[in-house]
């Protein structure tokens, strides 16, 4: 059946070392260095956070503001 579509033990073969091989060399390159995968993660920086706003008050100055208003 194989030999009808022109694949055969080889090409399989290949196909499964490309699919094997690939992956685990990229991963290599990328993540081998760790300077290397520093300046990716520096890169690609998904989440970016806000600046910190002023912080809330405390329970103390609460009550002294609700004591001063009545």
């Amino acid at each position: 059946m194989t030999r009808l579509y022109g694949g055969g033990r080889k090409l399989e073969a290949f196909k499964f070392f490309c699919y094997l091989s690939i992956p685990i060399v990229m991963t290599w390159a990328v993540a081998g260095s760790p300077t290397n995968l520093e300046a990716i993660i520096k890169n690609r920086s998904y989440v970016v956070y806000p600046p910190a706003g002023p912080k809330p008050p405390t329970i103390e100055e609460l009550h002294d503001f609700n004591r001063s208003t009545k």
